[in-house]
């Protein structure tokens, strides 16, 4: 009985045009706007590049173009020189080509047009060679036969000098968050299929429910065996949707991506579970329960950041255990600990809560079902 029931449940979840439409269309729409509108913000504004910067040499100053094709030859050099004349330089930096003048005759000495991040940085540059020039020159005068040696050191600490530490293995991009409340949008839509499953086994809310009431299968039996279709088909909309953001999309979710489906799968089962609890207790007609459903979806999506991306922050300020008991934060918090902590201490705590909930959401749900007792069907 309970492989006929299971059997026909897929069946009908195939044929059921929200699941399609809500559950597999919709993410591939939504997560195509969401690369085009962030995919490139932070490799253009945030991600640190080379520092263009022109230099004006007068060919006396061999250790500095050392020093600077030190620097260039590195993996991720910290500037970009461009050996020019004065009156190119000038219209390089008057184009924004460029974001300063380095001129080496006399003294070293540096222009910029505007004040920011790397004007400092170049500023601190030409102030470190300096000190260090002087030390090099005054080695020099009292022992020319280590200059070498000292110009060698010189180039070797100045080309080390400006270093990127990552704060995490992971992917850095803020904006890579928006695709994690995408995939726990696609989990709290599985609601949706979750309150089908109340429809189907109420006998005052559908013709179907008030047959299946009528029939000699338990309705634990027919309960579990719905159950078990809608994670299955909630499965593979949680698969597609990774996979399509992952490798059509190429969102980078960092180097442990085969733990992202596990833990995308659980918060599938999260969501229909959700679902099936609120169609327990909801005593309305089949349009009411599904705009509860998506309203208070929707509306915990929103919450974990899914339309402000800072949104989780502000509510973690004002309502700090909020973000523990929504299902939204805690299925993309475990995509954001997965991503960016290198243990897995906090990962395994968000599936843990995952899991735990659901198993409240499950007896909870069938405890309600099984109460319900009709006058007469």
């Amino acid at each position: 009985m309970f492989l006929h029931i299971f059997k026909y449940e897929l069946k009908n979840g195939l044929r059921t045009k929200d699941l399609i439409i809500w559950l597999i269309l919709f993410p591939i729409l939504l997560g195509t706007c969401f690369k085009i509108a962030f995919g490139s913000i932070y490799e253009k504004t945030e991600k640190f590049r080379s520092i263009p910067v022109a230099v004006v040499d007068d060919g006396d100053n061999a250790a500095f173009r050392q020093v600077i094709e030190s620097i260039e030859s590195a993996d991720e050099p910290f500037l970009k020189a461009t050996f020019t004349d004065k009156e190119k330089a000038e219209k390089m930096l008057d184009d924004g080509d460029v974001e300063g003048i380095i001129f080496t005759a006399d003294k070293l000495s540096l222009t910029v047009k505007e004040k920011g991040i790397k004007e400092t940085m170049l500023k601190s540059f030409v102030e470190q060679y300096t000190v260090r020039e002087k030390i090099v020159m005054d080695a020099i005068n009292t022992a020319p036969e280590k200059a070498q040696e000292v110009i060698a050191s010189l180039t070797s600490d100045t080309a080390s000098s400006c270093k990127e530490i990552p704060l995490t293995q992971g992917n850095p991009d803020p904006y890579v968050q928006y695709f994690y409340n995408l995939i726990a949008m696609v989990a709290m839509f599985g609601s949706i299929t979750g309150m089908h499953i109340t429809i189907q086994n109420q006998a005052d809310l559908s013709p179907l429910g008030a047959r299946n009431n009528c029939s000699p299968a338990p309705k634990s039996i027919s309960i579990a065996a719905c159950l078990a279709g809608s994670y299955i088909m909630q499965t593979v909309c949680m698969i597609n949707c990774v996979t399509f953001l992952a490798f059509v999309l190429k969102v980078d979710f960092g180097d442990r991506l085969w733990l992202v489906y596990p833990s995308a799968i659980l918060g599938g089962i999260l969501g229909v579970s959700f679902g099936f609890f609120v169609g327990s207790i909801a005593r309305v007609s089949i349009k009411a329960k599904t705009a509860i459903l998506m309203s208070v979806s929707m509306a915990l999506c929103f919450c974990s950041g899914l339309m402000v991306g800072n949104m989780k922050a502000v509510i973690a300020g004002k309502i700090p255990w909020f973000n523990n008991i929504n299902p939204a934060a805690v299925i993309s918090d475990s995509f954001y600990c997965l991503n960016i902590y290198e243990d897995y201490d906090r990962f395994i705590s968000k599936l843990i809560t995952m899991a735990v909930t659901s198993a409240a959401f499950i007896v909870l749900g069938f405890v309600i079902s099984r109460r319900k007792k009709y006058a007469s069907i």
